[in-house]
């Protein structure tokens, strides 16, 4: 690494913490509406920082009955053992802003017409408008034999369930590269966060193994969900290129439907009947879906891919229900073509609030979500791509010197060292 190398890579990850900062002058509107928002993950919390700002007197709660708060992007550093589970664990009372509401309960019921919502404890709260935020729900018994108790034990991983869990793949890949044999990764059918990770933990198994002078030892396979590896084309070509050149065989139209974990094998559904592999290794991405409180209300789509899931009914450019036209979904749950990453919730947040900041202050709301979303591809220790893109696929890169489908550095430095900031900023609204 040069100083050219270093100093570039340092204004990256700087430039990356500052991008989109909160503007000095936002608009504001004055109205006392009541405000709930039902979720305190990364759109909960950010909601409730710009909420705050533009619409201070406004009457604002939040839902959530979780009081850890965790950095999903940075599961991927733990599971390749470069962070501890502690790096990614903060607390949710650290974000919510001074005189906000916080009820420490879930929602338990979405009651749209009515304009309210029910919390686990049978508390009845009323809303002007509703922000449902709740984040999707992992099923990892969707795939039968499967259990989240698994993870971390004969040769099972999954880093998407947790801070420990995904510490506990990052075990379980040690022991793995030190035995040899075969390992299996893949990601289901459903609409999921950060679709790139699957193919991060490969790359970071395959450089593993291949730093520790064991890659003869183990056979690599992706067992891709449909006829690609990734959804955005020039991506897919790029990732099936680096794969052949790294040795990871491809199955493609492989859906995981079952594992035997004494037997370790692998059930996967295929165009051609099932199919059964065995594995030494294999990294189990569950399928995800609306949380039940949100599939079992009025608000999902009522047809279409994205209605068999759960996922809140929405504009994809104004994240609005045409339905309930005082109701918003952002972050995981919205049922978008895109947008299940901390990214897209930094572009979807502001979009929502200038909207109802307007619209509450008697101005026509203007601003629209083109579907941003971004992946710091890992492909190896120290390297990355730095994936943009909006809803059409189309590659939109922040800055200039860096190249999307080009391995760099300076990549792997906004990962590891640019986007914790940016995403503690993005929480207290200034990002």
């Amino acid at each position: 690494m040069n100083r050219r190398e270093l100093l570039l890579g340092a204004s990256a990850a700087g430039a990356f913490s500052a991008l989109g900062a909160f503007p000095t002058r936002a608009q504001v509107s004055s109205a006392r509406a009541r405000i709930v928002i039902a979720g305190a993950g990364a759109a909960g919390l950010s909601l409730a920082s710009r909420l705050s700002r533009q619409m201070e007197h406004a009457s604002i709660t939040i839902i959530d009955a979780k009081h850890e708060h965790h950095f999903q992007p940075g599961y991927t550093l733990v599971g390749a053992g470069l962070w501890q589970p502690t790096d990614v664990t903060f607390r949710n009372a650290d974000f919510i802003p001074p005189g906000i509401e916080w009820i420490e309960e879930g929602v338990a019921d979405f009651d749209p017409d009515a304009n309210r919502v029910a919390t686990t404890s049978g508390r009845s709260v009323n809303y002007d408008f509703l922000f449902v935020a709740t984040g999707l729900m992992l099923d990892y018994r969707g795939i039968q034999g499967m259990d989240e108790s698994l993870i971390g034990k004969d040769g099972i991983a999954s880093i998407y369930a947790g801070p420990e869990a995904a510490a506990a793949s990052f075990r379980e890949i040690e022991t793995f590269i030190d035995r040899g044999g075969v390992g299996l990764f893949g990601r289901p059918p459903t609409e999921m966060k950060c679709a790139g990770a699957p193919l991060k933990i490969t790359f970071i198994t395959d450089d593993r193994a291949r730093r520790r002078g064991r890659r003869e030892n183990v056979e690599l396979i992706y067992n891709a969900h449909a006829g690609a590896v990734f959804a955005v084309p020039p991506v897919n070509d790029k990732v099936k290129e680096m794969f052949a050149a790294r040795d990871v065989a491809v199955n493609y139209n492989h859906v995981l439907t079952a594992i035997d974990p004494d037997a370790k094998k692998a059930t996967y559904r295929t165009e051609g009947g099932d199919v059964t592999l065995d594995y030494d290794f294999i990294h189990v991405v569950p399928p995800m879906r609306a949380p039940d409180a949100v599939r079992n209300s009025p608000l999902p789509w009522q047809d279409g891919a994205l209605a068999a899931d759960g996922w809140i009914e929405v504009d994809k450019a104004t994240l609005r229900h045409p339905r309930f036209a005082n109701v918003f979904a952002v972050g995981d749950v919205a049922g978008v073509p895109r947008g299940k990453t901390a990214a897209s919730v930094k572009w979807q947040v502001p979009v929502v609030v200038d909207n109802l900041v307007a619209e509450t202050a008697g101005r026509d709301p203007t601003a629209t979500y083109n579907g941003y979303t971004s992946c710091p591809m890992v492909t190896a220790y120290g390297k990355a791509m730095l994936i943009e893109f909006d809803y059409d696929g189309t590659l939109i890169p922040s800055f200039p010197f860096i190249d999307p489908l080009e391995e760099r550095w300076i990549s792997w430095v906004i990962e590891e060292k640019g986007l914790k900031g940016a995403y503690r900023a993005m929480l207290r609204g200034r990002a």
